[in-house]
């Protein structure tokens, strides 16, 4: 029998509402901070939700050139900082690695879509004669993920998948088995989105799917709390470097956890309403455990889809006591989304990370704005303060619309 390779995560590279920059994203978790105010970018006016988890303080320049920046809409701009952050944690030089043992995996649910927006309106109102050409790369959404390639020069075999808001996720699992099968040493893996447009929150707002309390945009999220009534869109991009275990010890890595096991399933239910007998949500948390050969009760510390919806939140909670019987009672819990937002496609790496960082300094995240206990939502969330706490294994849930489900579980290096 051959032994499946090993593989391990060495660098994280951070663009989100919390923070930019692993250092800025794990202080902003540890505090709590919320990074959802009110929506600046557009007027909201006519909107029936008007707040949102935006970047308030990206600079492209940091890191690209400006001729770059010009060729690349914010979408792609997210996921090259984010990217070239990662490599810089890694402490990874490509001049030295075999460029075709390496490569990029990104997960997106919409893509770029306000460079779109501003040329329809240009196109609306001047004609063709005022469309920018770059526009026909910005509508495939895996032009972020070949722009790092180029920049980069990664011919490994890249790939951009869209699974609503499991992609990142996805994307990642799809990483672990081309490292552990050996096409591959090195994978940047992650996600990017910037959905933050007023067409899609008009829809998402009218089907009832976001939180409208307007007035109050740094409680609006809150996962498993009796009051919520929504989620709270987010943006950004989180890029994790994924490495063979022996590829990283022989160049000295730092190694922030182990991928142990993933697992996926997908409802055949409904396109926005979780399946209600929680079966393939609790199906692919039992697949992750069982590839990584962990019991229930190994598991430390979960970070939960908790997207703030009504139903959803009941769904995974169920769903975990479905999987861990009594010691779901014992595990601590949160949702991280109550603090940066949820970035769709983005945001199961943005989880990963902050489980991540977790692991490294013995400190679980809060869920914030947990105030109003629901009796169908009854286990350990760790409410509104972060938790000193040693954890060695973890996992991560990303539940997706149109039933997308992708379970991740790492692990401390032993």
């Amino acid at each position: 029998m051959v032994l499946k390779r090993r593989a391990v995560i060495t660098g994280i590279g951070v663009v989100s509402p919390i923070g930019i920059g692993k250092e800025a994203f794990q202080k902003s978790l540890s505090s709590g901070k919320s990074g959802i105010s009110t929506i600046t970018r557009f007027d909201t006016s006519e909107l029936p939700v008007r707040i949102a988890a935006e970047i308030k303080n990206f600079d492209p320049h940091l890191f690209m050139d400006k001729k770059l920046i010009r060729r690349t809409d914010l979408f792609s701009q997210y996921g090259i900082a984010a990217t070239k952050m990662a490599v810089e944690d890694a402490g990874i030089d490509f001049d030295r690695e075999d460029r075709e043992r390496a490569t990029v995996f990104m997960g997106t649910a919409i893509a770029g879509g306000e460079l779109i927006e501003e040329q329809h309106k240009a196109f609306i109102r001047y004609g063709a004669r005022k469309v920018s050409p770059i526009l026909g790369t910005v509508f495939y959404n895996d032009s972020c993920v070949a722009q790092i390639c180029i920049e980069l020069g990664l011919t490994g075999g890249s790939i951009t998948l869209s699974g609503a808001c499991a992609a990142s996720s996805t994307a990642i699992a799809y990483a672990f088995n081309r490292i552990r099968e050996n096409y591959v040493d090195v994978v940047l893996a992650g996600g990017v989105e910037t959905p933050i447009l007023a067409l899609f929150i008009a829809a998402l707002g009218r089907a009832g799917a976001m939180s409208r309390r307007n007035e109050e945009p740094e409680r609006a999220c809150r996962p498993f709390d009796k009051l919520r009534d929504g989620f709270v869109l987010g943006e950004g991009s989180c890029i994790l470097v994924m490495e063979e275990l022996n590829h990283a010890l022989e160049r000295g890595a730092h190694i922030y956890a182990e991928i142990a096991g993933v697992g996926t399933s997908t409802d055949a239910y409904h396109m926005t309403s979780p399946e209600p007998t929680t079966e393939q949500a609790s199906r692919a948390m039992r697949l992750a455990l069982i590839d990584a050969k962990f019991s229930p009760q190994q598991i430390d510390y979960i970070n939960a889809h908790g997207s703030s919806t009504q139903i959803n939140d009941i769904i995974e909670t169920r769903a975990i006591k479905k999987v861990f019987g009594a010691h779901a009672y014992n595990v601590a819990i949160s949702s991280t989304k109550s603090e940066y937002g949820h970035s769709m496609g983005a945001t199961g790496a943005m989880d990963l990370a902050a489980i991540c960082l977790a692991v490294e300094n013995n400190l679980i995240p809060p869920t914030m704005n947990y105030e109003f206990p629901d009796s169908e939502c009854d286990l350990d969330y760790t409410p509104n303060e972060a938790r000193v706490a040693r954890i060695d294994t973890a996992m991560s849930n990303s539940f997706g619309f149109g039933g997308h489900n992708t379970c991740i579980i790492v692990n401390r290096l032993s």
